[in-house]
């Protein structure tokens, strides 16, 4: 099967400055992976790459198949790649339905979906975004993003600032969403054991190298083997 989005030997990073070479991934539909490693690592700016806001510093990179040879944030997401950054990009000014109104996109799960999707949202649909809680900013981002009927959705630190409860809450909707609507997700995720849960497949990222990949499930089993990987021990590919 065609992964919905795969990259091989991609290098990013800013100007000339290399973050992270040598970068594999392939995802296919309704699963979702992990991209974990400690701050520093090139995990943000992998993303950066990915969802067309950098452009890639060598190695090949494809959506459904087809070479990216023009990356631009406009015509990724119109291919469905579809970003959730860590600052969230509101508009603070609108309320959340106004928000999620402008976004939607014909195929998407749709306004009321979305909003279903998170309870405590609903209940603050007509506050404005830049009044509500950081908890419920992070929802709206994700509810935004699942509007413009994402093929590959990308999430950058879901987790960023919220009280352990509120990601409690909103990782295993991760996993729902990948089942429910097919669409492939790459986490980067402080969270390792919550990202472990609803996560098929993971990748260690360390001062801009993998140095493991593996099915969560056997790193769940194996917490070992995460803990070399971040203690720098030598390169790892498990299952």
């Amino acid at each position: 099967m065609t992964p919905l989005l795969a990259c091989h030997d991609l290098t990013v990073g800013y100007g000339k400055l290399a973050v992270a070479r040598g970068l594999d991934l392939a995802v296919q539909p309704g699963t979702v992976t992990a991209v974990l490693g400690p701050n520093g690592a090139g995990k943000t700016t992998w993303l950066l790459t990915l969802a067309g806001f950098l452009p890639a510093l060598g190695g090949t990179y494809e959506v459904g198949g087809a070479s990216v040879r023009r990356p631009s944030p406009q015509r990724l997401n119109a291919a469905g790649v579809v970003l959730v950054p860590d600052n969230r990009a509101l508009f603070t000014q609108l309320d959340p339905l106004e928000n999620l109104k402008l976004a939607a996109r014909t195929g998407g799960i749709g306004v009321t979906a979305a909003m279903d999707l998170f309870p405590a949202l609903g209940k603050r649909a007509k506050v404005k975004a830049g009044a509500l809680s950081g908890g419920e900013q992070q929802m709206l981002a994700v509810a935004r993003a699942l509007v413009q009927d994402p093929k590959v959705l990308l999430i950058d630190e879901m987790s960023m600032g919220l009280a352990p409860v509120i990601v409690e809450q909103l990782v295993p909707i991760v996993r729902r969403v990948a089942d429910e609507t097919s669409a492939a997700v790459v986490l980067v995720e402080q969270h390792v054991r919550l990202a472990l849960e609803a996560a098929d497949r993971a990748i260690v990222l360390v001062h801009g190298d993998i140095v493991l990949a593996a099915d969560a499930a056997e790193l769940r089993a194996h917490p070992s083997l995460l803990e070399d990987a971040y203690l720098g021990h030598e390169t790892a590919h498990a299952g």
